[in-house]
């Protein structure tokens, strides 16, 4: 049967970034036909109004020219017809990231959901989508998507088939001049395409790495995996990153120099983290797409779908993302331990985190986590980071107080098989109690501590359990961030203004200023240009700095907007907000 919705999409005007749409309604609604485009996208909790990049809509059946009126700002309805009912309209995608629609002369990517107007009250029905050769781009272009195809070409393109708008959503595609490499993971096929410039890139190594991170998460869960196969579209460019999950794919975005390299087997910061981003994604196949909150089923993508749960969906995955990469094998403890010390820094230097607790950073996710501005460290916590690290307690704390016969992987097959038997979102307050009724441990007064209050957790005493030696102490310079040590060191006497600088022409720029600094006490605020400190012109603030003490008084010139500005500040120690992980012995038995 032929499908009753069909779009028709070309790169139309690659260097105006414009995509052209045809939408084709077989049997329009009879009292005129509602279309729709999302107001946002499964994975992103931010409003982003994708209606606003449509150009020039029309519509028209048999011949006939019809009218269509604006309902709201991501709406049209169109005058009655007897149908079929075309639309055209093109597509403003210049935006590189994984949420929306890019196309240039050298590449296209788009999510349906900002190229495909839901046809209202037929969502249900099979969606049949084709994507046109386009011509006027770099080279010979291919296609890359998870859809299932009805109709295409070697190089991609041609038709693919939805069974529903939700299906169509969920299957991003990618164009372009892009490299390939596949790999098979617990028997199930994985592709692996990477577009964006990269010289020497060791691919084979890539799918190698991926393939472990794979197969061990399938094999957590206990069962096959839940898709017949699975695609990674990988976008390398110069200063880009971030990912987004979806049913049988993930789109992704890195730094080029993050790629392996051709005969160097070394393991670099930048490819950590991309195995990270790989490993988050890939988890996600399970915990949110499938898994997920009873307020995400089924998603409405007109409004915000508030949920107090994104600490267990997003935090829980960011816990495992790095712990897939040592359980598997691709990095040892210590560099785990070290990503960990990393994180646990992130949260203590935010004292938002004294201020919002988990539940309420995931319920205000749609308009604080993703409306950061340069207060957001004083005032809010990520439910990524700190709820990683209540992830790490729960699961210390089951494993010790059931003696090693229970942990959190037991707690997410649990889920997992609860999701397989009934297919339900889990409510708002049943991701606790499963968690209780798997460990057989009362886990009320941790939920209450690490999820309802903003208490500290109790990282020093559960780490010290498994070996691990847990300090936070002052940072030694700017670029501190914690780590693994051999020893624990002596409290640094460095003194500090507490601000987050940049570099600036004339001095540096304060981006963030802490609660309760030197720079807050003395008046200055984000956005102001250091010019001199004690008449001297600052470059390197951090350098400038180490030549006083705590306690010292010193005299700060400024700009503030086109203001000059002098402060006298009293300045400061540093904060015990940066971690040190010393691993003990034999120590990190979970991380095995």
């Amino acid at each position: 049967m032929t499908p009753s919705i069909s779009y028709h999409i070309v790169a139309a005007q690659p260097a105006a970034h414009l995509f052209a749409v045809t939408l084709s309604v077989d049997k329009p609604a009879a009292n005129g036909q509602v279309l729709r485009l999302p107001a946002w996208i499964p994975g992103s909790y931010m409003i982003r109004d994708f209606a606003r990049h449509i150009v020039a809509l029309s519509a028209h059946s048999g011949g006939r020219a019809l009218s269509v009126t604006k309902l709201d700002k991501h709406s049209w309805q169109v005058e009655p017809c007897a149908g079929p009912l075309v639309l055209s309209y093109q597509v403003y995608a210049f935006d590189l990231s994984v949420r929306g629609a890019y196309l240039d002369p050298e590449r296209g990517f788009f999510n349906a959901s900002s190229l495909c107007l839901a046809v209202v009250g037929q969502e249900s029905q099979p969606h049949r989508l084709e994507v046109a050769v386009p011509d006027r781009v770099s080279g010979s272009w291919k296609l890359a998507s998870a859809l299932p195809a009805l109709d295409i070409d070697q190089a991609g393109f041609g038709c693919y088939l939805a069974d529903s708008y939700d299906a169509l959503i969920d299957h991003p595609f990618e164009m372009g001049c892009f490299e390939e490499v596949c790999f098979t993971a617990c028997g199930v096929p994985h592709r692996f395409i990477v577009s964006g410039r990269h010289h020497h890139a060791d691919l084979a190594r890539l799918a190698r790495d991926t393939q472990r991170i794979c197969e061990y998460q399938i094999r957590l869960f206990g069962a096959a995996a839940p898709f017949a196969g699975y695609l990674f579209m990988l976008f390398v460019g110069g200063d880009v990153y971030g990912g987004l999950e979806h049913r049988n794919s993930t789109a992704l975005m890195a730094g080029r120099d993050d790629l392996p390299l051709q005969g160097d087997d070394s393991l670099s910061d930048g490819y950590v983290q991309l195995l990270g981003l790989i490993s988050h994604e890939y988890f996600h196949s399970w915990n949110v797409k499938r898994i997920k909150p009873a307020a995400f089923t089924p998603y409405d993508l007109t409004q915000e779908n508030h949920t107090r749960l994104l600490w267990a969906f997003e935090g829980v995955t960011s816990y495992y993302d790095d712990l897939t990469l040592v359980r598997c094998g691709l990095i040892d403890k210590k560099r785990y331990l070290g990503l960990l010390a990393k994180t646990v820094t992130a949260v203590a230097r935010g004292s938002g985190r004294l201020k919002q607790t988990l539940e309420e950073s995931s319920f205000d996710a749609w308009t604080k986590f993703y409306r950061q501005d340069e207060n957001s460290p004083n005032a809010i916590v990520s439910y990524y980071a700190k709820g990683a690290l209540a992830a790490l307690a729960l699961d210390l704390l089951i494993r010790r107080d059931t003696a090693g016969r229970c942990s959190l992987d037991d707690v997410m097959r649990a889920l997992w098989s609860r999701h397989q038997q009934d297919g339900q979102g889990v409510g708002e307050t049943e991701w606790e109690t499963l968690a209780s009724e798997v460990s057989g441990l009362d886990l009320k007064p941790f939920f209450d501590l690490a999820l309802r209050s903003c208490a500290e957790l109790p990282l020093a005493e559960l780490l010290a359990d498994v070996g691990v030696a847990f300090m936070l102490t002052p940072s030694d310079s700017a670029s501190d961030r914690g780590g693994v040590v051999e020893m624990m060191p002596c409290p640094s006497l460095r003194a500090v203004l507490g601000v987050k600088s940049v570099s600036d022409p004339l001095g540096v720029r304060l981006q963030q200023v802490w609660d309760g600094g030197a720079a807050q006490a003395a008046g200055l605020s984000s956005g102001d240009v250091v010019l001199a400190l004690d008449g001297v012109k600052v470059g390197d603030l951090d350098k400038t700095l180490s030549r006083y003490r705590p306690g010292d008084k010193v005299s700060i010139h400024a700009f503030r907007r086109d203001e000059l500005m002098e402060f006298e500040i009293a300045l400061q120690g540093g904060v015990a907000d940066t971690c040190r992980l010393l691993l003990q012995n034999d120590g990190g038995s979970w991380l095995e």
